[in-house]
């Protein structure tokens, strides 16, 4: 095991990976940052993905997980938490899966118009289905899958181990991409981010309350998943440049939506760069 730059732990493939810009793919320079390229996210439109996406741009945070997964024509693949498709469409596009959308908030009809719209309807079913209350059968799954979602449930130490394990077949995968810490907070909140936990945000927008909580490093998921024996970890480690990644969503939720939050704020208080966007993949033993 080896210590990646951002402070989470890797196997020997995911460092070797490390050394040539992460898994392959092309980092240019820009404004003196290195901004990672998405190329197979580049093929999709980016008014249909500001249109669709409900976080930092989904595809992004999916192309970069499923260089740890090995996804074929044929398998039937749970997008878990899926909002309004778009991570299903690029499954479905990009590897030929059969994709069962998942989601609580939208609407299973509106989902569907999309898949139609976007000419996947045959490889891509809509589901609206709370995270406790999943209408599948056990190991029905080749894979598992769960993009800027998986942490509003999936931070119960329960839920792993009794619920999202098995729906998928021994020998299959998971695979989830969450937002998190670098680190844990374990001598209290840094100053600049207190109010995001506790107090004057959640009184503003009391509907967050809790959800913060949520929120942890990439050692802990890892160990989440692996003190059940159920999962082998096959790749655990923070995105770079996670807030690159995810200020053009802050950007466009404040301007669109403020009554959900300012995440161009919550942003520029992380003073001590702790935040992170976390993927995680694994195989069923």
């Amino acid at each position: 095991m080896k210590n990646n730059p951002n402070g989470t732990i890797c196997d020997e493939n995911m460092a070797k990976n490390m050394k040539n810009n992460y898994h392959g793919t092309v980092c240019i320079e820009n404004s003196d940052e290195k901004i990672k390229k998405f190329p197979r996210t580049e093929k999709y439109d980016t008014t249909w993905i500001e249109k669709n996406q409900m976080g930092p741009n989904p595809l992004w945070l999916l192309e970069d997980l499923c260089t740890h997964l090995d996804l074929r024509p044929g398998m039937k693949v749970l997008d878990m938490g899926c909002g309004k498709g778009i991570t299903s469409v690029f499954l479905a596009k990009e590897f030929g899966v059969t994709v069962f959308a998942n989601d609580l908030w939208i609407d299973a009809t509106e989902n569907l118009r999309r898949f139609e719209e976007a000419g996947v309807a045959d490889k891509v079913f809509p589901i609206r289905a709370e995270a406790h209350a999943l209408p599948y059968a056990n190991s029905f799954f080749d894979a598992a899958i769960s993009i800027d979602s998986y942490h509003y449930y999936g931070a119960d130490e329960m839920y792993f181990p009794c619920t999202f394990s098995r729906l998928v077949k021994p020998g299959g995968q998971f695979g989830i991409v969450v937002p998190g810490l670098v680190r844990e907070f374990e001598n209290g909140y840094p100053e600049t981010m207190k109010k995001y936990w506790c107090g004057a945000f959640s009184e503003a927008y009391p509907e967050a309350i809790g959800e913060l909580f949520s929120f942890h490093s990439a050692l802990w998921w890892r160990h989440l998943w692996e003190k059940t024996e159920i999962a082998k970890i096959i790749a655990c480690y923070n995105l770079e440049n996670p807030k690159e990644i995810w200020l053009p969503w802050a950007k466009l939720s404040l301007e669109n939506m403020p009554e959900i939050g300012d995440d161009v704020q919550f942003l520029a208080d992380d003073v001590n760069d702790d935040l992170a966007l976390i993927v995680l993949a694994a195989k069923k033993i």
